[in-house]
């Protein structure tokens, strides 16, 4: 039996991966980047941004390493963080050439290397996030609130787009391990 979601849970679509190894053929190190998006349905009835950001880490997919592992429900970690520590208030709101800027400036030079790359970005994150009415960036929380290998990403850059118009919520992550 189906249970009818609560008012403000986001559902799950589905998840995407731009991984710059199936772009870049040259010698240029990559450093084994790459950007996860992950696509929710935003519930049916109006929420506040803080309610979203809320239900998205209180969402099992948010419970993310991002080190290969994937979803683990019961995992304490996300991304390099303890994920008691990151509550809605941690995360900015930002403007989309501000957020468009920070993922350019992390993806050099790959993307003058590799067109493809970045026409895959462009339609893939970019366009989102113009079309975004809000776009929040999850800045860093320091070293007391980075769990026990959470360095392992030298780069570790989160974004949550959300489109109203669209019905939809993205969290996307750019990083490298």
């Amino acid at each position: 039996m189906n249970e009818a979601p609560t008012p403000n849970e986001l559902t799950h679509e589905r998840d995407a991966l731009i991984n710059f190894r199936d772009h870049l053929t040259s010698g240029w190190h990559h450093g084994y980047r790459w950007v996860d998006h992950k696509h929710f349905r935003l519930p049916p009835t109006p929420t506040t941004d803080r309610e979203l950001l809320t239900a998205l880490i209180a969402h099992e997919q948010f419970r993310d390493t991002y080190i290969g592992a994937g979803v683990i429900p019961e995992e304490p970690r996300h991304g390099p963080y303890w994920i008691t520590a990151i509550t809605p208030d941690q995360y900015e709101p930002l403007p989309a050439p501000t957020c468009e800027r920070i993922i350019r400036d992390w993806s050099v030079p790959a993307c003058t290397e590799s067109p493809a790359l970045e026409a895959d970005l462009q339609r893939e994150i970019f366009d989102r996030m113009t079309a975004a009415d809000r776009i929040y960036h999850l800045g860093e929380l320091g070293d007391e609130n980075t769990h026990d290998w959470g360095r392992v990403h030298e780069y570790f850059h989160e974004f949550v787009v959300i489109d109203r118009a669209a019905g939809h919520l993205t969290l996307i992550v750019a990083a490298d391990d």
